[in-house]
Formats: structure tokens, sequence, C-alpha cells
């Protein structure tokens, strides 16, 4: 495989949006996650500037003549083939249809119970379960979709108790007791019974914790991609570039930095890619939807291991002793790398930008990067 060419691409078994989406405005699909607004709307709600006009307004990719919503519950999606796809797999079971806006529904019981205990940066992991849980509900073959995700790797007790740790905090046990009697009440199925216990749900937690994988779409991005891609007078070009330019450093002013993580899913290939400090490999949603693209970061001889990093950028910088303390916190292990390898021998010290931040771990940037990878 060469540097640049396409890994593969994987659609996820199951994947939810996150549940904050809708306190800041955002919709995506229900199904695919595909952006709903418009590039312009994407601009103007991360800016807060109602007024602001996008040029070439013909690059954006959004057709929101195509989107339709499920007729009971108002849920939307972005096409006909998604709205039928959601319905076939789990949808039938989650419709709330007329209680949707019913604060005593048990499956609204559970997503607020949510909110109120995991803030953002969200991870999704209560609503991958509930649609794990629907999927096979639903299922005509249960064995087929159980196998499926027994595929994704699970942990000990020790370590499952360590992630739900990690995504709950301090009171995990009794949040985790509280998610669990409120998902039986929505949810529970005798088929599934294992999946209600304590000790099963602890581990139904984890593995969605561990493996579950965020999923970035934008319009604003799609359009930014079209309009670098349009074949303009030099003019013209600069103009462009530099109002891009300004207008992505206006949002990071507004908005902070420009995310657009704003759902995950379990996918099965990438969840086997091992993690390096020097990755060969990254992932993507070019398409703007639920479509995990893995591309090659350098040429991947025939054999060769693919990985990729669960550190973002400004992480894989800083020292070994800085890597391995995230990697540990998060992931449960200490890496051997060609790179850590390498700097076995340096001293545990932790890297300047980590010592800036002394006494204010981010936590809320590692939880959210537990749903990265």
């Amino acid at each position: 495989i060469r540097k640049g060419e396409t890994v593969f691409v994987e659609r996820p078994v199951v994947s939810s949006q996150f549940l904050w989406n809708a306190l800041y405005n955002y919709r995506a699909c229900d199904h695919c996650l595909r952006a709903l607004e418009t590039a312009e709307e994407n601009a103007q709600r991360l800016l807060g500037k109602s007024s602001l006009v996008l040029p070439h307004p013909e690059q954006c990719s959004t057709r929101k003549d195509l989107h339709q919503q499920c007729p009971r519950c108002q849920v939307t999606y972005c096409s006909a083939e998604c709205r039928q796809a959601a319905l076939e797999q789990y949808h039938q079971v989650l419709c709330l249809g007329p209680s949707r806006d019913d604060p005593t529904h048990p499956l609204n019981k559970l997503q607020e119970a949510w909110r109120n205990m995991h803030y953002p940066p969200e991870t999704s992991s209560i609503m991958l379960m509930v649609r794990m849980v629907a999927t096979i509900k639903q299922a005509k073959d249960k064995e087929w979709w159980i196998k499926a995700f027994s595929q994704f790797c699970s942990k000990t007790a020790n370590e499952e108790e360590e992630i739900v740790h990690k995504l709950l905090g301090d009171k995990f046990k009794g949040q985790l007791e509280l998610l669990r009697l409120l998902f039986t009440e929505a949810l529970y199925d005798e088929y599934l019974s294992r999946w209600f216990t304590p000790e099963g749900f602890r581990s139904l937690f984890a593995l969605v914790g561990t493996n579950g994988q965020g999923i970035g779409t934008s319009s604003l991005s799609q359009w930014v991609h079209a309009c670098d891609a349009l074949d303009l007078p030099m003019l013209q070009r600069e103009e462009l570039d530099a109002f891009i330019d300004q207008l992505y450093k206006d949002i990071e002013k507004e908005s902070g930095e420009f995310l657009n993580c704003e759902g995950s899913g379990l996918y099965v290939l990438q969840s086997c890619c091992n993690h390096s400090c020097i990755p060969n490999a990254e992932t993507s949603f070019p398409e703007n939807n639920f479509l995990l693209h893995l591309t090659a970061l350098e040429d991947i001889e025939a054999g060769e291991e693919i990985c990729i990093s669960y550190l973002d950028c400004c992480q894989r910088e800083r020292s070994r002793h800085s890597r391995n303390k995230i990697l540990r916190e998060n992931y449960l292990f200490t890496c051997s790398c060609p790179k850590c390898l390498a700097q076995a021998d340096d001293a545990d010290v932790t890297s300047d930008e980590d010592e800036e931040g002394e006494g204010e771990t981010d936590d809320a940037e590692l939880e959210d990067e537990m749903t990265d990878v």
C-alpha cells in the first residue's frame, strides 16, 4: 500500500450521535451522522453570527430536499435510504412516537441521566449500548449480531472498573448502577439478560468505552475541500483562501478549537488496529458521514502491521513518559512502539506541555480521546 492510498473503508456495526448535539443546535442524520445543516449554517452557528454569507454556496454538499423525518417521532435523516436502514436495524424498538418530549418515558429518563452525569466533551457510550440492544431485540438472527459485537476486545473485571471510573468519575459506582436501572427499565430483554446484570452492564459499558471511535462530520469542512479544488484565477484564489483562513481564526476565537466530532461508532477492522506513537495510517471521515476511511501515512509493505495513533498530534510530540501516562490512564497499556523503545533510556520527565498544565489534568480532553480511536 502506497502513502496516501486508502487501506480500507468501513461502515460501523452500530453508531449514534452525541446527546448534547441538540443543545448546541447541531443536527446530524440520526443514522449515518451526515451533517444536516448547510456549510453556511454550520459557520454561522460556530461564529454566533447569523448574517455571515459564504461565497460559492454551490460547493455545499448538503441536500435539504432529500431530508426525511420519522413520521411518528420526527427524528431526522439525510435521506430515505438512511430512514429505511434505521427502521430495519433498530428504530422500531427505539421510536418514541408521541412520547418523544415526555420526560417520564424510560428512554428519555435514561438520556437525561446520562446528560446530567456526562458533560461535554461527550462520549456517546450509553446510546451505543442502547442501539446494540435495540438491534438485537429487532433482529431475526440475534446470534449473528451477538457474534458481531463479540468481535470487539474486552477487558478483565479490574480493567473494566478502571475504564468505567475514567468515564464516570469518582461517583462511578452509584452512577453506573443508576444507569443500569434506567437502561433495564427502558430496554430489558430476556434474551440479553446478562447485559442487564451489574457485571454484564459494566462489561458492556467498558466495551464501548474502549472501542468507540469518534465520528467527525462537518458540512463546512466539506465546503472548504470543494473550494480548494476549484480552478480559479490567481486573484480570486488568494481572496478565497484569505477568507477561509480568517473564517477559521474567527471560529476558533468564538467557539474554541474547531471540533467536528459529533458521534461515535463501533468499527470491527479499525478496532483491530494497534497504537503506535509513529503511526503508518490514520482514520478520517471524508464523505461527511459514518464511513471510516483508513489512509496510509507512509508506504506499508505486505505483512507489515497497520498501526494508528490513540494520541492526537500534540500528544505524540510529548516525552515518552508523558505519552505513556496518557495511554496507561485511558487504554491501560504501556507503549512499546519503535519510538518508545528508542526513548526507553530517557529520563522519566514530563513534557513542557504537561508542566504548563500541571494541576489541571486535561480530563475532558483525555476522556474525549477514548472515543477517538
